[in-house]
């Protein structure tokens, strides 16, 4: 594989076609297995950065920017009620990828999942889902438009399913910075 100046890389994977959104030090792409529709989420750019406190002063800030702009469009987009931002920061904490990531999932008043994502969140194993990342399978008709699934059911998206609700989102968020 050849990198280019443009790579973008979450730990150690290319995650170029997920990517929606990019500011100077964070960028923002769609999950390979989320939870619900328009689970996404937040990462800085230096694949160095394994825990919070390894931000300096201005990747921190552009950090919660990022944050808060794709917090404001998720609830926009998916016209969710609530969401939920959670940052596994340490094994401990059940962070599976050593770099830094920031969890935003929509909630819903009717969603039934109540403190229930917190456990979903953390049987999420990212290492083992990206680590097969070239082996998806395709899981759903239509980006970004799908029934909440039981986590047995949960599959990997394909690279073209992520591809395609990444560009769907780069669409809306233009519209949605131009409102």
């Amino acid at each position: 594989m050849t990198m280019s100046k443009t790579d973008i890389y979450f730990y150690k994977f290319l995650v170029n076609n997920q990517v929606f959104y990019k500011s100077k030090y964070t960028y923002a792409l769609v999950n390979i297995k989320p939870l619900v529709p328009g689970h996404v989420l937040v990462v800085p750019y230096r694949t160095e950065i394994e825990r919070f406190a390894d931000l300096t002063a201005e990747e921190s800030q552009d950090y919660m920017q990022t944050l808060q702009l794709v917090h404001k469009f998720i609830i926009h987009v998916y016209k969710a009620d609530s969401l939920n931002i959670a940052i596994q920061d340490g094994p401990e904490a059940g962070q599976s990828i050593p770099h830094l990531h920031t969890h935003l999932i929509p909630r819903y008043a009717l969603d039934g999942f109540g403190d229930g994502i917190y456990e979903k969140l953390e049987k999420l194993d990212m290492f083992d889902t990206l680590t097969n990342f070239f082996q998806r399978r395709e899981a759903f008709k239509e980006c970004g438009k799908f029934e909440k699934a039981a986590d047995e059911d949960r599959k990997p998206r394909s690279q073209d399913e992520m591809l395609a609700e990444a560009n769907w989102l780069k669409s809306e968020l233009a519209k949605y910075q131009q409102a």
